[in-house]
């Protein structure tokens, strides 16, 4: 097969593994094909509701495995990592701000606001298009344009240390 592009590579490794994923009560949080030194990553990245242990990622790995090496979408040599998305994960995709609705978020902003931050904390009220909603501690609403922000993510991490 010809090379792919990384995102075309990444569209269709999402297609060929989100069934697989489901059947074992699974969601695909994000896929990811990085280039690291020499060598090529596919990362696919798992979750549920209850946490991840070692055995969901290695029932994962052994189900999605033969369904990529079939397909053969990419044509270089690679290394396939099944995981967790972790703490702080960062919220991409429309479905994942669905998902943690409720739940406080960190957005880094790529310039400062008016208010002079970089970071603008508060519990997720949710996304419409490109806007972000979050509820600040005194009850104020911050809307963020997703093009405003280098990234958003999950302040679950918080209280670990």
């Amino acid at each position: 097969m010809a090379k792919e592009k990384v995102g075309g590579t990444v569209q269709i490794v999402e297609a060929l593994v989100t069934p697989v994923l489901e059947e074992l009560g699974l969601r695909l949080w994000d896929v990811r094909f990085e280039k690291e030194g020499p060598d090529w990553f596919l990362r696919v990245f798992i979750d549920r509701d209850t946490p991840l242990d070692i055995a969901a990622c290695e029932a994962a790995t052994r189900a999605i495995n033969p369904v990529i090496d079939q397909a053969d979408p990419i044509s270089q040599s690679y290394y396939l990592e099944v995981g967790g998305p972790g703490l702080g994960r960062r919220l991409t995709r429309d479905s994942h701000f669905a998902a943690k609705c409720g739940q406080k978020v960190l957005a880094h902003l790529i310039r400062a606001n008016e208010a002079g931050e970089r970071e603008v904390t508060g519990i997720l009220r949710g996304k419409e298009g490109t806007v972000v909603t979050l509820e600040r501690e005194d009850g104020t609403l911050a809307a963020i344009d997703t093009k405003d922000a280098s990234y958003f993510k999950l302040c679950d991490d918080e209280d670990l240390f």
